[in-house]
């Protein structure tokens, strides 16, 4: 298959993962009206075309807690990326540290802390989420630190997992899900022997690690349901502000007096997001959400957004929005799926080529020249 854009990797990884990995990854909640909205309503955002602005030397550079960035991007948290590719998140990881973007592990992954961060040359990010279990937290936490990394993503928007039906369906979760899963290895050849067999272990790498047992895919979704917490509140996140003593970002945050509670808990930036629509189907999207939240926040902490970015032309939307960065979820792990490392690299490697044109074409020589006077009213 040829890779031209960054959504061809889509319908490669379908090609290539057994369907209930394809469809984890691909689908929403509920009826999925969310998930489709978020990529809709992104493409709905009118940018102004600009001519002769003199933008012959675009630069794609930025900063994000003081640290340097070649794009304003950061791979996002997604669970279970290993099973992907083999050893998924190391690959990814690499890929990311390459082109000069941050990669953020998920406390759901499959290689642990201890195996991804001594593979790259710059310090990754780390996704944790409130859960039952403080003891884990405390120990991931620690574990973070010191392998050396120091901006902490704290997922709050997942105190119970969403009605995720496609799953069922698919063979995810459900009566006879596991024989329905060997199967679909079974006839996916090509992934059944390079992640299958030789990206074992498939366990939760850092849960596996704190529990000194394995905890394979077969307990994922029971061991989600029995330790995320939907008794959380502010306050109960203000321990590991005082414990994290790093850059600290709340992510699953939709509404302006969500923002305003995450800046009076000392947090230094947030990520605008609904979960890519896995968790309430029917809410905004991220297009819709994030106009005013900027308005509420903007310059007071740093602002990412996730959920329907699909390409550069969604990254200069978003940012036009009042974003200072984006989170790419799905695209990288398609691209992933589809191609290893190497597809990472090319997938960001054509949303830099993207920007730069949207840029050109609008006048922007750089990430601070885009801003609201980019859209088109």
């Amino acid at each position: 298959m040829i890779i031209s854009s960054p959504g061809d990797y889509r319908e490669a990884a379908r090609r290539r993962l057994p369907p209930f990995l394809f469809h984890y990854i691909d689908g929403g909640s509920y009826a999925e009206q969310t998930l489709r909205r978020n990529v809709a309503d992104f493409q709905d955002v009118a940018l102004r075309q600009r001519v002769l602005k003199k933008a012959d030397d675009i630069s794609l550079a930025t900063r994000l807690f003081d640290e340097a960035l070649d794009l304003p991007v950061v791979l996002a948290p997604v669970g279970l990326t290993g099973m992907y590719a083999r050893r998924g998140e190391v690959q990814a990881a690499r890929a990311a540290a390459s082109r000069g973007v941050p990669f953020t592990l998920s406390t759901v992954s499959v290689c642990p802390i201890e195996e991804v961060a001594p593979a790259i040359d710059r310090p990754m990010w780390f996704q944790l989420y409130v859960l039952r279990d403080r003891g884990f937290m405390k120990s991931a936490l620690e574990r973070a630190r010191a392998a050396g990394v120091k901006t902490l993503v704290f997922t709050v928007d997942m105190p119970v997992p969403g009605a995720r039906y496609r799953d069922a369906h698919s063979g995810m979760s459900g009566p006879g899900a596991s024989m329905r899963r060997l199967w679909q290895a079974a006839t996916h050849p090509a992934w059944a022997w390079d992640v299958g067999v030789r990206g074992r272990p498939h366990d939760l790498g850092n849960i596996s690690r704190h529990l000194g047992a394995p905890t394979g895919l077969a307990d994922y979704i029971g061991w989600l349901a029995n330790n995320f917490d939907p008794s959380i509140s502010w306050k109960d996140l203000q321990w590991i502000r005082d414990f994290w003593d790093g850059p600290m970002i709340i992510k699953g945050v939709l509404d302006p007096h969500d923002a305003r509670d995450a800046l009076a808990l000392g947090a230094d930036g947030i990520v605008v997001s609904n979960h890519g629509g896995r968790q309430l189907d029917g809410v905004l999207s991220t297009a819709r959400a994030l106009p005013p939240i900027a308005e509420a926040v903007k310059g007071r902490m740093t602002i990412l957004a996730d959920s329907g970015v699909r390409n550069g032309l969604d990254v200069v939307r978003a940012i036009a929005l009042g974003a200072d960065a984006v989170m790419l979820g799905r695209p990288f792990v398609y691209a992933l799926a589809a191609q290893g490392e190497r597809g990472v690299t090319n997938l960001l490697d054509l949303i830099a080529a993207e920007m730069r044109v949207a840029m050109t074409l609008t006048g922007a020589a750089s990430i601070a020249a885009i801003g609201p006077d980019l859209l088109a009213r």
